[in-house]
């Protein structure tokens, strides 16, 4: 099969891995321009580009898939098929009507939910005990075209959003390929997504981190492990910033002390009251600061139980 890859973060790259693994030829990669990263803002190529480069095959990186010059560019190519794993730009008609075969994406939620920008994050901090890999053939909507495979997985209470992804990415790798199977075997599967069931994962902001102290334990957590690695969640004492980085559910089903210091577990970290119990918190970075565990952060800021931590 002759395929344009199209992706950018690290959740692309075992997808490109698995089409390169299977003997397919990767005509080129299509990811986007390299942008400022890190807190020194250094010009950085994104893991797909690395990947591909590493791997010899020619990469492209448009500031807009809607440049008529790169329309020709792809057009030239005669691919049969997309492949496009979290690119972070919608292709316009006059792409998708290139390929033979179409474009098939792999998006990573269970369609239709979570249509959108970040539905591993929001998967987690919504609390879902499922999620998954859809593969889709791409239209000009936002996530919206006909379903042709999915799988799932069950989320785990310690993961973060960036454990979700790199097994949602797994998934997806394996996915593709089975796909393509279908494909090349003229089983061409479409299944019309019912638009009555369709949520949205809109890209996330950093003031979606502000946590609220008066939600209850299990909201926190899981907004905690959702914007981790970014934009993390935080809270604000005495007007510093601080990211939360780990947490753990300590204690529910009661009345709880909502942003009060509740004292700490030993050799774990230090407990915050919610609405309804106590969140262990066991790392944390504040703002100007290195990344800590929560029991040295108490080092350098005693608090005494009933004090609080942050704002309520």
């Amino acid at each position: 099969m002759q395929i344009v890859f199209m992706g950018t973060p690290d959740f692309a790259v075992p997808t490109l891995k698995s089409l390169i693994e299977n003997k397919h030829n990767v005509l080129s990669v299509i990811t986007q321009p390299d942008r400022p990263f890190g807190r020194k803002r250094i010009k950085t190529a994104p893991p797909v580009k690395k990947f591909a480069l590493e791997h010899n095959i020619p990469v492209l990186q448009p500031e807009s898939v809607k440049n008529e010059d790169f329309i020709d560019t792809i057009r030239e190519l005669k691919p049969d098929l997309f492949v496009v794993a979290a690119f972070g730009q919608i292709l316009p008609r006059a792409l998708l009507d290139i390929p033979f075969f179409g474009a098939i994406n792999v998006h990573a939620s269970l369609l239709p939910k979570y249509r959108g920008a970040a539905p591993i994050q929001w998967a987690i901090i919504n609390g879902e005990e499922y999620t998954g890999v859809t593969t889709m053939w791409m239209d000009e909507g936002m996530d919206t075209g006909d379903i042709f495979l999915s799988d799932s997985i069950k989320i785990q209470m310690d993961w973060t959003s960036e454990d979700l992804s790199r097994e949602l990415s797994m998934l997806g790798a394996d996915l593709i390929i089975e796909t393509i199977e279908y494909i090349e075997g003229n089983s061409i599967i479409r299944l019309p997504q019912e638009e009555e069931h369709a949520t949205y994962a809109p890209i996330l902001k950093k003031q979606d981190g502000k946590i609220n102290w008066n939600k209850n334990t299990l909201e926190i957590h899981n907004l905690i492990r959702g914007l981790n690695p970014w934009p993390y969640a935080y809270t604000i004492k005495d007007s510093n910033e601080i990211k939360l980085i780990r947490s753990k559910i300590y204690k529910t089903g009661g009345e709880g002390n909502p942003g009060k210091f509740m004292g700490i577990v030993k050799d774990e970290g230090f407990l915050v009251g919610t609405a309804d119990g106590c969140l262990l918190i066991q790392e944390l970075h504040e703002a100007g600061k290195r990344r800590m565990t929560a029991l040295d952060y108490l080092k350098g800021h005693p608090l005494k139980e009933g004090e609080y931590f942050a704002d309520a």
